[in-house]
């Protein structure tokens, strides 16, 4: 009886940690951003990203210099442009890309590509800021 209750104990153990490094794995990878983000320097209160980067993906991640947060850039279906701070409008979370929109993983606040709130606790949709084409650049202004 007490050869098989050490057994239990062992299996049950590894069982635990085997969970618990799934877990942890899991959670690590959904630390890491989606795409590759772009670092920019802020001329002017603006940002600069070349036109032709839209060219394989229709949304960059650029992160403006000396900025915590990231921007998320995507060329519409009109072919205009919209940048939106990846910035939880809940408690100020960094959000992540998930391929259908943005998700905060502190609370679970869930947004759709265009800002909007999929799933709360957030009730407010995500800054955006304005852009504007000069010849082969998107000019994108930080402050209003």
């Amino acid at each position: 009886m007490q050869v098989e209750r050490r057994k239990f104990l062992h299996d049950a153990c590894k069982a635990c940690l085997l969970t618990g490094a799934g877990f942890l794995i899991s959670d690590l990878t959904a630390c890491s951003p989606a795409t590759r983000i772009t670092r920019l320097p802020i001329r002017d209160d603006t940002v600069r990203l070349p036109v032709t980067s839209f060219t394989r993906q229709s949304m960059q991640i650029v992160r403006p210099e000396g900025w915590v947060y990231d921007i998320a850039v995507r060329k519409t279906a009109g072919s205009q442009y919209e940048a939106l701070l990846l910035q939880c409008t809940h408690q100020k979370n960094q959000l992540i890309a998930d391929g259908n929109g943005f998700t905060c993983t502190l609370h679970g606040s869930r947004y759709t590509v265009d800002g909007q709130v999929k799933k709360g606790p957030s009730e407010v949709a995500l800054k955006k800021f304005a852009t504007r084409l000069e010849q082969d650049q998107l000019v994108i202004q930080l402050k209003s």
